[in-house]
């Protein structure tokens, strides 16, 4: 039973709100997002930063959800979804499987996406929109350029190798609290 306490004691640690762990649907995406809604609510953030934090929430549930259906194992399936708060910024954290065979390529994007300032992910944007070709999950890599224009912030993100076919991707972004 000490394993609730220690699970209480590292949320509290790391100013965790909202954790889900588990299958990613569109009906539990939905209550992931009323639930992370309320909570932002209660406690009085300001509109702009709602706005930013939802729309980037909205962003990373759909990769998971585009990208969870690898089940590894009985022990290894689904992903998660963390939403932390700390004194300047809202954290948005997510983790999902994928193939490690898509692990170069999307690791390529991100750096891409971390080496642009403010009107080279403008750019970027505007030429996937229109020139961007729909993967084979159908997206067609807009998330993540929206979620570091929205987030004014570096993309954070690691690969964990799980075995030859797998891998585990960690995703992390900051949104300020303070309105610029």
């Amino acid at each position: 039973m000490k394993f609730i306490y220690d699970i209480h004691k590292i949320m509290s640690s790391k100013n965790l709100i909202l954790v889900y762990e588990g299958e990613f649907t569109q009906e539990i995406t939905k209550s992931v997002l009323t639930m992370a809604e309320r909570n932002l609510d209660s406690l009085g953030e300001e509109i702009n930063t709602k706005k930013k934090v939802f729309n980037v929430m909205v962003e990373c549930l759909q990769n998971i959800c585009k990208h969870s259906d690898i089940v590894i194992s009985e022990e290894e399936k689904g992903a998660i979804f963390m939403i932390g708060k700390e004194e300047d910024f809202y954290v948005i954290m997510s983790g999902n499987f994928i193939q490690t065979q898509y692990v170069e390529g999307l690791e390529g994007k991100l750096h891409h996406i971390n080496s642009l300032d403010k009107e080279g992910l403008k750019n970027l944007y505007k030429d996937l929109i229109k020139n961007g070709e729909l993967s084979e999950k159908g997206g067609a890599g807009l998330g993540f350029v929206d979620i570091a224009r929205k987030s004014g912030q570096k993309l954070e993100y690691g690969f964990e190798s799980i075995n030859e076919q797998y891998s585990f991707f960690s995703f992390k972004t900051k949104i300020a609290r303070i309105n610029d």
